[in-house]
């Protein structure tokens, strides 16, 4: 499970062999945890609050390309 990006609220990481569709995880540092689609930045799995997942959906936004690649490279 590599952690791409760490920020201030939350960690962003994604996994290897993970199912469909594209998504990444976002760690909130209490714990709880959200997946969100990459092409839709859309929360797949969770219960966090939009506006708690705001700085990871801004930085996905801007990253979008390289969180694409990376999952490929992880998910063949």
């Amino acid at each position: 499970m590599p952690t791409l990006v760490r920020l201030a609220v939350c960690t962003i990481t994604m996994y290897a062999g993970d199912h469909l569709p594209p998504h990444f995880h976002v760690r909130m540092n209490d714990g709880r945890e959200a997946l969100v689609v990459i092409e839709t930045l859309t929360v797949l799995a969770g219960a966090i609050k939009p506006r708690e997942l705001a700085e990871a959906v801004a930085w996905a936004h801007g990253n979008r390309p390289a969180l694409i690649q990376k999952w490929q490279e992880l998910n063949p």
